[in-house]
């Protein structure tokens, strides 16, 4: 059975129910048993193989989603986190450390959102602060200095907009993280596992590869911000969200990201450690290439592929 389904799963959810009352009642009725499974398997590939853009930001928001630590614990083994900024404190919202990937030992930045109320106001929603950009420039600038790979999990609704955020210079240190990770010499590979917000995101993902997750999302704005700009109203999300191009294959298909990792049907929430297998694969293989490239080459392909993006021309 779909797990806490959507209002859009609500159908497939409906004949599961079905399924599961019939073959409680009637088990001998094999027949029209057959008849619904076979219903239910065409309407899940129908469902899923059709999802708009709207469809596609409400499974990256699933509260059953898997978060960055869930993916860290299946990935990668002897992880170390590292804490603080070494100017104001620790944020939760960013936990970072060292660790090891199969044969790599990596430096991996994280954005980690809460599972409870509890964990969301110790994370703060996955909305990092000033302090959480400065203390992952510190630990790229450690990789840097050890030769370590970068590896960033990518998953915030956007940085943390409050009054001690500005007051402490939120712009700044994303700024700073962005012109930094450009010249950084060491190999980096950002993955959007689920939201993509605007300079919070971007904020970790200056990338020599950067990856998405199929139903993840990556935009300068939310939808439902967008709707409130252009349409004055939140309920216009799903228009927004189309106009946006947000999905992973609009993003493939401008030559925003280099690739997008497959998930289970319907969304890694139905399969995490299927989805954890192809994350890790797809950091190995980008890593296998990039390991394999002289510095003074990557740094040369880093430039190229960021300056070419938004270039276009007017017939």
């Amino acid at each position: 059975m779909t797990p806490q389904p959507l209002d859009f799963e609500q159908p497939l959810l409906e004949l599961e129910k079905r399924l599961a009352e019939l073959i409680s009642r009637t088990p001998e009725d094999t027949k029209r048993i057959a008849s619904i499974q076979e219903k239910i398997v065409l309407m899940r590939e129908d469902l899923y193989k059709n999802l708009t853009p709207w469809q596609r930001v409400l499974i990256a928001r699933h509260p059953a989603r898997p978060y960055a630590l869930d993916y860290v614990e299946r990935c990668f083994s002897d992880f170390v986190e590292l804490h603080g900024d070494r100017y104001y404190g620790d944020d939760k919202a960013m936990p970072a450390g060292i660790a090891r990937l199969g044969k790599y030992h990596c430096v991996v930045i994280a954005q980690q959102k809460g599972r409870d109320v509890k964990e969301n106001v110790l994370r703060n929603f996955g909305c990092a602060h000033p302090e959480g950009y400065r203390k992952a420039l510190r630990l790229m600038r450690l990789a840097e200095k050890f030769s370590l790979p970068v590896i960033t999990l990518i998953d915030t609704p956007g940085a943390f907009p409050g009054i001690g955020a500005e007051e402490r210079h939120i712009a700044e240190a994303i700024a700073v993280n962005l012109r930094e990770m450009m010249i950084l010499k060491t190999p980096i590979v950002s993955i959007v596992i689920g939201e993509g917000g605007s300079g919070g995101a971007l904020g970790i993902g200056v990338a020599d590869r950067l990856l998405m997750m199929e139903n993840a999302y990556y935009s300068v704005i939310s939808p439902e911000g967008c709707a409130a700009i252009l349409w004055k109203h939140r309920k216009h999300a799903p228009e927004a969200a189309a106009a946006l191009k947000l999905t992973a294959h609009d993003m493939k298909q401008l030559e925003l990201i280099d690739g997008i990792i497959e998930e289970p049907m319907g969304g890694a929430h139905h399969d995490l450690n299927k989805t954890a297998a192809a994350l890790k694969s797809a950091i190995e293989s980008a890593l296998e290439e990039l390991t394999n490239t002289k510095l003074p080459a990557l740094l040369e392909e880093r430039y190229a592929k960021f300056r070419k993006m938004g270039v276009f021309s007017e017939e």
